[in-house]
């Protein structure tokens, strides 16, 4: 192998890296909406099984934590040109909502086709409606 080829051979494994680094870090996809029933939060999170995703809420912060177990290569002499899925995604986003401190918050989930739809029940006892 010449050396060119090497230091691009070098290079596009880099690049991969720092595109993965970047999209854990960016991303996931966030849609975030209130309806009559509460707020809805829809989750980008493709190629992630659903036991390999945590979601919690703390006072008005999501959090929002998947690991990924890659299944390791045994087959030797394998070149890996990009690898740019993310592996891991840690994310914390503040939800336009109050929640009380120490107040549980009760919500559901569901995972389809690699997006996460998380509806939260809003109280609207502080809301004075006019007549």
């Amino acid at each position: 192998m010449t050396l060119m080829r090497y230091a691009a051979r070098e290079l596009s494994r880099e690049i991969g890296k720092r595109s993965r680094e970047f999209y854990e870090f960016v991303m996931p996809a966030i849609d975030m909406y209130e309806d009559e029933n509460g707020l809805i939060v829809k989750i980008d999170l493709p190629g992630f099984k659903r036991e390999e995703i945590k979601i919690s809420i703390e006072e008005n912060i999501l959090s929002i934590r998947a690991k990924r177990i890659e299944p390791q290569d045994e087959s030797l002499g394998t070149i890996v040109y990009y690898k740019q899925r993310p592996i891991q995604i840690d994310k914390r986003i503040s939800l336009p909502i109050s929640i009380k401190e120490g107040e549980k918050v009760t919500g559901t989930a569901t995972y389809v086709d690699g997006v996460v739809t998380l509806k939260i029940p809003t109280s609207r006892e502080n809301i004075i409606p006019v007549t």
